[in-house]
């Protein structure tokens, strides 16, 4: 079942949103959690040590529905203005609610009045649905592949 967002806002995480970013990271990726290496699915869903160090690191956003958090990315800024996305994820039961696309337009906003003029992301093999969803917004290979904890790690680039 899918759930249409009723009063959904786009903002700025809290730390005080620490346990329900860990929870949405948690069940969006729970499906592939078999497909990853242990430690690529460690460093994917985080824990609280690591959420706080992003918190600290990259300007992180929180869709929210009626108080509950059902989505989060992250995004910094890397030299050469260029942004980098981190930790997109969306409750199951709000994907291909239009969510994803709010965070992605909302982050990408966001790095441009940073300065930013491009921004990359990385994702793995496994997550064709994310894959899909990023070359929708256009997004497209750059060619690096490196390696996550035993995976590979293919990253794309979009111009702002």
């Amino acid at each position: 079942m899918v759930l249409q967002p009723a009063n959904l806002k786009i903002r700025e995480a809290k730390t005080a949103d620490a346990a329900a970013i860990l929870d949405c990271l948690a069940q969006a990726f729970a499906p592939y959690e078999q497909q990853y290496t242990p430690e690529a699915f460690a460093d994917t869903v985080l824990d609280e040590i690591s959420l706080t160090d992003r918190l600290r690191k990259m300007r992180v956003l929180v869709a929210v529905d009626n108080s509950r958090i059902v989505g989060t990315v992250g995004g910094s800024i890397r030299d050469n203005r260029e942004g980098h996305l981190r930790g997109m994820a969306v409750l199951p039961t709000y994907q291909v609610s239009g969510v994803a696309a709010l965070l992605l337009r909302a982050i990408e906003s966001d790095l441009r009045v940073m300065g930013c003029i491009r921004v990359t992301l990385d994702t793995t093999m496994p997550l064709q649905a994310a894959i899909r969803f990023y070359e929708k917004h256009g997004y497209v290979r750059s060619g690096v592949v490196t390696d996550f904890f035993g995976m590979p790690l293919i990253e794309y680039v979009k111009e702002l």
